[in-house]
């Protein structure tokens, strides 16, 4: 593993408070350079390795980051129909989009197909239906769940023994005679291990799995071994080792080739490691309550805007961006949703004043995409920095946004 730096404000020549004035608080705001950096640290690890980046877009599918993806030769990883359509809308090409489905109703899946997508078979009586419905005229890859249990926290692990996700390696037999009987076109196998693995040792477990598993598929032109590398949210944090990660895959990537009698393509699908460093939430602070337990910092956002902290326990770092020289303090730093809405307790912080600015940091994940409008909330703008100019590229909600869906008005 490797230890991240301090967590910093890091776009250059940016006044973030300057743009939170312009486009109201609270803000989205997003670095296109820390996106492009990022990816650029996964296609490095793997030189010299026919190696493809399926972004997985349910971390942000915010139609500018889809088409910076696109841009710099970055494909797609949908889970539902409205990510699928997003990603065209973006420029995509359908057969650039994989589509990934979790119990979803086969109508779904035959959409997806029919457009030119390419699906991950999850389930027994969804290779059934694909091989019912198309025999050998469409390709498909399955989801193999690998029994290995791996991630950061719980809720996000998706490859052990007791997650809905795939099918169990163990009914190898069952897959493959449903393959046979339809003469289904098989032309990858997919993994995904979880989120926030910091050791490579999760990663080389389930490659073992995979690779000895695609041997009883002959026509196999993929391996994809999913995401959830481990990314920066404490300063001082571990984070996955990119480098010997490559190092190692690669290595049993290129030996299980050339046991296999051809090369193939090794793809991956990160969603976080992507875009997480690269979004901040800035917000302003409302209220500084002194409680004879805990000195509270209301801010005007919630769990509405960012869910992680209450949803995972997630630590985001916290900048005081209007006072960063302040005497240290400790603060329970909290929303303004009418429930238990805490993003940070006994924090250290700058002083924190009333109408300070605050900045969320790995915030471009997992932040918009799970927002909502609890308590009657609008959802906030979002701006994108690239080459130097930021860009907005999702104005703040109204309330006639919220209520342009209701019928009895």
């Amino acid at each position: 593993m490797q230890v991240a730096e301090q967590n910093t404000f890091s776009i250059q020549n940016i006044d973030p408070v300057e743009l939170l004035n312009t486009y109201g608080s609270p803000l989205y705001l997003y670095d296109g350079g820390t996106i492009r950096r990022k990816t650029g640290e996964l296609q490095e690890a793997f030189a010299g390795i026919n190696m493809k980046i399926k972004y997985a877009c349910k971390a942000n599918t915010n139609l500018a980051i889809l088409r910076l993806m696109r841009s710099i030769g970055v494909e797609l990883d949908v889970v539902s129909p409205g990510e699928l359509e997003m990603g065209m809308i973006a420029g995509y090409t359908a057969s650039q989009i994989t589509f990934t489905p979790s119990g979803v109703p086969f109508e779904e899946v035959k959409a997806a197909v029919d457009a030119g997508a390419i699906v991950n078979v999850d389930s027994i009586p969804l290779l059934e239906w694909f091989g019912q419905t198309y025999g050998n005229t469409k390709p498909c890859l399955i989801r193999i769940k690998p029994n290995v249990a791996a991630g950061g926290n719980a809720k996000i692990m998706t490859a052990h023994a007791d997650s809905k996700f795939g099918i169990s390696v163990l009914l190898l037999d069952q897959i493959l005679e449903v393959v046979k009987r339809y003469d289904i076109k098989i032309i990858g196998l997919h993994q995904h291990t979880g989120s926030d693995i910091k050791d490579a040792e999760p990663f080389l477990k389930v490659a073992d799995i995979l690779f000895e598993t695609a041997k009883h598929f002959p026509d196999l032109e993929v391996i994809d071994l999913g995401g959830g590398f481990k990314v920066s949210y404490l300063p001082g944090d571990a984070v996955t080792d990119m480098a010997l990660l490559g190092k190692n895959i690669s290595e049993r990537f290129e030996k299980f080739c050339k046991e296999y009698g051809r090369e193939l393509q090794l793809w991956f699908e990160p969603g976080k490691f992507l875009v997480s460093e690269a979004g901040y939430l800035l917000v302003k602070t409302t209220v500084v309550k002194e409680d004879p337990a805990r000195n509270f910092v209301h801010v005007d956002s919630g769990l509405n805007h960012l869910i992680r902290p209450m949803m995972y326990g997630s630590y985001h770092h916290i900048l005081n961006l209007s006072n960063p020289n302040g005497e240290p303090k400790k603060y329970n730093v909290v929303g303004y949703i009418c429930e238990t809405d805490t993003f940070a307790t006994d924090r250290e912080l700058p002083e924190v004043r009333t109408g300070d600015v605050l900045a969320f940091l790995n915030a471009g994940a997992y932040g918009m995409t799970m927002s909502s409008n609890y308590n009657a909330r609008i959802r906030p703008a979002e701006v994108l920095i690239d080459n130097g100019e930021a860009k907005l590229v999702r104005r703040r909600e109204t309330l006639e946004d919220l209520l342009k869906t209701q019928t009895d008005l």
